[in-house]
């Protein structure tokens, strides 16, 4: 999944900046202090080593559009379009001079994956991939992508050149046009399409919401809203607020589209979309209960927000 040096980088390569220890087959001490699993990945930015411990997960010119979201809400998927190019689907940074992948692949889900529905991810499984999680035939070695006897998170790890648009090397000298947060609400109260404010972008950000589907992990029998400060808070250094202010300091508005307010959220949908039917864009016609259901359903979420910000709020600004 990193990204590959030349032969010219070789013979020069010198000493490491960086040094990765991957023991992932051996597990961590879950009793020790701090360790809930045992599984650890552990960084020393003053010795600049980590250490892997107890897992072995793999990971993964023209307008620029970023995404953030957490597993599971189409990083990936939306990304492998065929009209653009590609620079990855995971592990990028933003600098003064734009934007950089840092990985050398991609990593995908795979349950239900079909040619007609994601061919480039489909025909970039191949020779080089790596599978997780897969049922396949012993004989024929045909993998059954929609067979989820071990679990619903079936993975395909796979070098970025298996992609025929992906842009090589994976750097782009312009900003970011577009910056789309996204979720998977399973609870059906957030807007397909909104738009945000710099403190409104800020607030999500810090907030990392997303919703765990029922039936894709055992004992999830109903929507579960889940937090991950800036969709990563396990690899946070600083603050989620520092983060916050730098993302928001990048922003730039969306143009040229009309919006109605979406109160309780307080977002701006737009009342057209292309491509999006517009009786879609505001949950609350859609809605498919009680007007009583829905209040409730909407309000009990707004809860949840307003819960988990609570530990962020002495570093946030008032219009967050």
């Amino acid at each position: 999944m990193l990204i590959r040096p030349t032969e010219e980088e070789l013979e020069s390569y010198g000493s490491p900046d960086f040094t990765i220890y991957n023991a992932g087959a051996f597990p961590a001490n879950r009793y020790t202090t701090g360790m809930t699993s045992t599984t650890s990945v552990a960084i020393n930015f003053h010795m600049n080593e980590m250490v892997i411990l107890g897992t072995e997960y793999a990971g993964p010119n023209g307008d620029v559009s970023i995404f953030f979201g957490l597993s599971g809400t189409g990083k990936t998927t939306l990304s492998a379009d065929p009209k653009r190019s590609l620079i990855g689907d995971d592990e990028h940074c933003w600098s003064d001079n734009g934007i950089f992948n840092i990985e050398g692949g991609c990593y995908a889900k795979c349950i239900h994956l079909a040619p007609e529905k994601e061919p480039e991810i489909f025909n970039a499984i191949r020779f080089g991939s790596v599978l997780e999680n897969v049922i396949y035939d012993p004989h024929s070695r045909i993998v059954n992508y929609d067979d989820d006897a071990l679990t619903e998170n079936t993975r395909c790890a796979y070098p970025i050149e298996h992609i025929p648009n992906a842009k090589i090397p994976c750097i782009s000298s312009n900003h970011p046009k577009n910056i789309i947060l996204l979720t998977c609400d399973a609870y059906g109260i957030l807007p397909p399409v909104s738009k945000l404010t710099s403190a409104q972008a800020m607030y999500h950000f810090i907030s990392g919401y997303t919703a765990k589907i029922a039936g894709t992990e055992d004992g999830v029998t109903e929507p579960e809203a889940t937090f991950s400060a800036c969709f990563g808070q396990p690899f946070l250094v600083l603050h989620p607020a520092r983060y916050a202010k730098m993302l928001a300091e990048r922003m730039e508005q969306l143009a040229n589209a009309k919006y109605e307010l979406y109160d309780v959220f307080n977002l701006q949908i737009p009342t057209s979309c292309t491509g999006v039917p517009s009786e879609i864009l505001n949950p609350s016609k859609t809605w498919k209960g009680s007007e009583e259901s829905y209040i409730k359903t909407r309000n009990l979420l707004a809860q949840r927000f307003i819960e988990n910000y609570m530990q962020y709020e002495d570093q946030a600004s008032p219009e967050v």
